[in-house]
């Protein structure tokens, strides 16, 4: 893997709460902010030489890790002499800690998913696995029966119902998801297409929401819900404590035909020193774990073995198929694309009006199939991006110019969207008006920059089915030379050009385009329109 400094840390690691629970002496003590209360033990030797290791774990299995620590040290013969304090945070926040400092970082970690090991790089060494796994939790589908229609595919259940993932970007469950979609692939052959037409919508909603999802008990509830169309990624070990504590409650635990991935909860070591002491250390610890004595607890806490055996009891979803496990780099991918993709918009759709609009594409007039993509594509935005609108042609606007603005950029709460739909339905192409391309697109990136917003992404959305055909405006050269003028890498405005039909300049749009370091798409058939949307949202 490639070193670099803590600079290029990966925007996608959050932090997230703290629960800080700590061992002292040599016995157990749980501190809960600054008060303090013990569950004390001895150990079962005296030890000259205690080797002291730092562990944080992911809260859930923090019990049993105290209670491993316990037989270890309550041992007559074969006392390693280790004393652990053991403290408790989310598995993201651990990874951006160590991966951003050298002080304070414990010796061992226990993250629920290895996912994260990669994103705990310092820039010096990726931390090593001491032990893969010291229990083990599939990924599965919570929610009611009804929602379940289609369950052959992870792709499949989303599309069926209305997906609430935990924050992918500090929660494993909901990381796990989209890995799993991903995955799954291999299997289905699902296309680019057929991904993106429901991960781009489903970011786009979570993305706008003030606070990502990260209580996976409160999302059991909204799914229980009478009429509730969600359908929750969680580990199969939350949903079954959470049964215990709501039986009565109308959910179902499903995992797609396709396969699952595991949260797998391997020893890690993150010491800056003496890896191979603190991996020993992690090693005895995990010999407790998986003892044949500490299986029961392990199965009442909803936990299976690292052979990822059923629970007991009828617990859970039983048997499971196993898709492969992800690389680094494909989760790094998965994590980064949805950064971008959940990130609001600021951006400003400008559509052509031009004769050519008139002509039919069967029933339609490409006019017609535009403004329908453009509703469409309205939908797929969250309600806190800014959007605006303006039709271009030749000389349609103020003093002569090629385009005429029809709705500011605004936050798309109701009213803004009501503007945005009813003027794109009164739009018709204007008989004999040229395309004035090139001015329009200058004046459009001027009016973005001049409205930046440095929490989205800002881009011109053009829709065009031809090419400049202005004699009055600039030239090629005259606009790429006056958009690379204007460009600025710190505040990027990006062309992301739609061309449809037989008379677009694939060339020409793909140059303006590239000019901001956007991308031109080009749909041969404007019904294929819906579609290179989705693809433009995913280019930002």
């Amino acid at each position: 893997m490639t070193k670099s400094n803590n600079n290029r840390r990966p925007v996608y690691l959050t932090a997230v709460g703290l629960l800080v629970l700590s061992l002292g002496a040599v016995f157990v003590v749980r501190s809960f902010g600054s008060e303090a209360g013990a569950d004390g033990f001895l150990g079962g030797k005296s030890c000259d030489d205690l080797t002291q290791v730092r562990l944080s774990t992911t809260p859930e299995v923090q019990p049993l890790l105290e209670s491993a620590a316990k037989s270890l040290a309550a041992k007559k013969e074969d006392n390693p002499c280790l004393q652990f304090t053991i403290t408790a945070a989310p598995s993201a926040k651990v990874a951006k800690d160590v991966a951003g400092s050298t002080e304070g970082r414990p010796d061992l970690w226990v993250p629920d998913s290895s996912l994260w090991v990669a994103q705990a790089d310092d820039g010096q060494k990726v931390p090593t696995v001491a032990v893969p796994s010291i229990a083990t939790s599939p990924l599965i589908l919570v929610g009611r029966s009804d929602n379940f229609a289609n369950t052959g595919s992870w792709l499949g259940s989303f599309a069926g119902a209305e997906p609430a993932l935990l924050d992918p970007l500090s929660q494993s469950p909901g990381a796990l998801a989209l890995l799993a979609i991903q995955a799954e692939r291999q299997k289905t052959s699902a296309s680019d297409k057929a991904v993106a037409a429901v991960i781009v919508p489903t970011a786009q909603k979570l993305g706008s929401m003030a606070k990502p999802f990260t209580d996976v008990n409160g999302l059991f509830s909204r799914a229980a819900q009478p009429g509730s169309r969600l359908v929750v990624p969680a580990s199969e070990q939350s949903f079954v404590k959470f049964q215990d504590e709501h039986p009565d409650a109308e959910l179902k635990a499903v995992v797609p035909q396709t396969g699952t991935l595991l949260l797998d909860y391997p020893i890690v070591v993150t010491a800056q020193n003496n890896d191979a002491v603190y991996s020993d250390a992690g090693k005895a610890l995990a010999e407790e774990l998986i003892s044949n004595t500490a299986a029961s607890s392990r199965d009442d806490a909803g936990f299976r073995d690292p052979l990822v055996s059923d629970l007991g009891a009828g617990r859970g979803v039983g048997a499971i198929t196993r898709l492969t496990t992800p690389s680094a780099a494909a989760i790094e991918k998965t994590l980064l694309g949805w950064t971008r993709l959940s990130l609001s918009a600021h951006s400003l759709a400008v559509i052509d009006v031009s004769g050519s609009m008139a002509e039919k594409v069967g029933n339609k007039t490409r006019m017609q199939l535009t403004i329908e993509a453009a509703a469409n594509g309205l939908k797929l935005f969250p309600d806190n991006a800014a959007l605006g609108l303006w039709t271009f042609s030749t000389n349609i606007g103020n003093l002569g110019a090629d385009f005429r603005e029809l709705v500011p950029i605004a936050k798309l709460t109701p009213a803004q969207r009501q503007k945005m739909t009813t003027n794109l339905a009164v739009q018709q192409p204007i008989k004999g008006g040229g395309t004035g391309l090139y001015a329009t697109t200058i004046a459009a990136v001027r009016a973005v920059r001049s409205s930046y917003d440095p929490l989205a992404v800002n881009a011109v959305l053009i829709f065009t089915d031809g090419k400049n055909d202005d004699p009055d405006g600039p030239t090629l050269a005259q606009t790429l030379q006056t958009l690379e003028g204007l460009r600025n890498p710190a505040q990027p405005v990006r062309i992301i050009a739609l061309g449809m039909g037989p008379d677009v300049d694939a060339n020409e749009l793909r140059q303006l385009a590239a000019a901001t370091g956007g991308q031109a798409y080009v749909a041969k058939n404007p019904q294929d329109l819906r579609d290179v949307f989705i693809d433009a949202l995913q280019s930002r």
